[in-house]
């Protein structure tokens, strides 16, 4: 919601709203996963410009993944703000538990270290503002456990979103 005071300034109140979207057929997830596989595509808009480093810097450093980061320590995939900017920076193919499947200036496509997953994420510029693009695949999501969890995964997502677009 925004609202616009007598000195002509535009305020936002409230959180960045996330929408779920249909993923987009040319994006690096949409040719990355099978079309048998679960994807799902979350966006915010920003008011202002963001690149694609920005935001993965953003991403990875979010209070809302933090807690994914220490688990990730936990089982010996562990990452620290070093390599989060040198995933964003493009220096490096290997980030905590995923490896860089495809790259653009745009977009990051990553799949994880049991090749299930993968996680997407990408920088639309619309003339001063950024939309934010969060997208997740699951290689043959068939499983009983993995159907089960996907109300959370849907939620933590939509929070990790929320939690970078907050912080760009």
């Amino acid at each position: 919601m925004s609202l616009v005071a007598r000195d002509g300034w535009e305020y936002t109140l409230g959180m960045t709203d996330i929408q779920s979207r249909a993923l987009p057929s040319g994006s690096l997830l949409a040719a990355g996963c099978a079309s048998a596989d679960y994807t799902d595509c979350f966006i915010a808009e920003v008011p202002r410009a963001v690149s694609l480093e920005e935001y993965v810097i953003a991403f990875y450093n979010s209070a809302a993944f933090r807690p994914e980061r220490w688990i990730l320590h936990a089982i010996g995939k562990g990452s620290g703000g070093g390599d989060v900017r040198a995933l964003a920076a493009g220096e490096t193919e290997e980030f905590a538990a995923w490896t860089v499947e495809a790259r653009t200036n745009t977009e990051i496509l990553m799949r994880d270290f049991q090749q299930r997953t993968c996680s997407w994420l990408c920088v639309e510029d619309l003339s001063g503002r950024t939309r934010l693009y969060f997208g997740s695949g699951v290689r043959k999501p068939d499983g009983a456990l993995v159907k089960a969890l996907m109300p959370f995964h849907r939620f933590y997502a939509k929070t990790l979103l929320k939690s970078a677009a907050a912080s760009v």
